[in-house]
């Protein structure tokens, strides 16, 4: 009996290992939400690091397809990648300084709940996917960075959207934000911290670099949003004592928001590396960019 078990299990991560693989990792009445799964190459021993893509696109755009190049460069690397889809809940409605407050929250805490979902996904077929549930890593970019900085720090028991899913005891091993924010830098403590990896311009016109209202809105916009972008978060994380590293782009905009997934994948890779072998490290690089910029954001970095 164990000998056919064995048997069956090798077929099993033999399936799974040959490319991607698409399958749904939620539904529930009308929702219906999947992932593309890259695995490394054969051979490997062993539970294997995790790292789950999320697609930026302003909660109305994109998809997962966003996350094949990084997905497969850390598939190359010796770890399982998977780039989710969520529910787009702002398609059709504006994410800008005329939208609604109330909406651009919701769309951030439905897209929270489903990467949840799909970290328990993994976390529950760990056995039969391969997966060492310690090392769970997120990344994404813009959209997908503001999901994964809630989905690491919010409380899952006041915002979690749907029965069951991922318990509050769960850590993610790290995450890497490209160009992201979160909307209050009190929900990162001692307690839930977790190593980080920040890339941001400080020219960015979306999401800010430092502390300001989403896309610079007016108090009295219906949209307006304050945020603390990741040279903040960068500030607060290390007097915390807290792993972190920060790539700031000098009068660069929202068009490097993907640059830790594209050219500097490799980075990114680095960084996971880095925190499995149990490193712990503050700081910051900066990269100066030959071009200007209508809104520069000064702070600690980048003067």
């Amino acid at each position: 009996m164990r000998k056919f078990l064995l048997i069956s299990l090798l077929l099993c991560v033999s399936f799974w290992v040959k490319g991607q693989k698409t399958l749904i990792y939620f539904e529930q009445d009308t929702v219906q939400v999947s992932m593309d799964l890259y695995y490394p190459q054969l051979p490997y021993s062993g539970k294997i690091p995790l790292v789950i893509f999320v697609h930026g696109g302003g909660f109305s755009s994109g998809d997962r397809s966003a996350g094949a190049e990084f997905c497969n460069y850390a598939a190359s690397q010796g770890y399982a990648a998977a780039s989710i889809s969520y529910t787009l809940y702002m398609k059709g409605k504006s994410f800008g300084c005329d939208g609604i407050l109330s909406e651009k929250v919701k769309a951030i805490r439905i897209a929270v709940a489903q990467l949840w979902q799909a970290t328990s996904y993994f976390t529950h077929n760990s056995e039969y996917l391969g997966i060492d549930t310690n090392q769970i890593f997120v990344a994404g970019n813009s959209a997908g960075a503001e999901t994964l900085l809630h989905a690491t720090f919010w409380n899952r028991q006041k915002m979690n959207l749907y029965p069951g899913g991922l318990s509050q005891s769960f850590k993610y091993a790290g995450l890497l934000s490209g160009s992201g924010a979160i909307m209050d830098l009190n929900l990162i403590q001692k307690s839930n911290m977790v190593p980080i990896l920040l890339s941001h311009g400080n020219c960015d016109p979306m999401v800010p670099y430092g502390t300001a209202a989403h896309r610079f809105c007016s108090p009295d916009a219906p949209g307006w949003l304050m945020l603390f972008g990741s040279a903040p978060i960068y500030d607060w994380v290390s007097k915390l004592g807290g792993t972190v590293s920060l790539l700031s782009f000098c009068n660069g905009g929202h068009e490097l928001s993907d640059i830790l997934f594209t050219e500097k994948k490799k980075l990114s890779v680095d960084f996971m590396n880095r925190v499995i072998a149990g490193e712990k490290f503050s700081e910051h690089n900066e990269i100066q960019l030959n071009q200007d910029c209508d809104t520069k954001q000064q702070s600690l970095f980048c003067n």
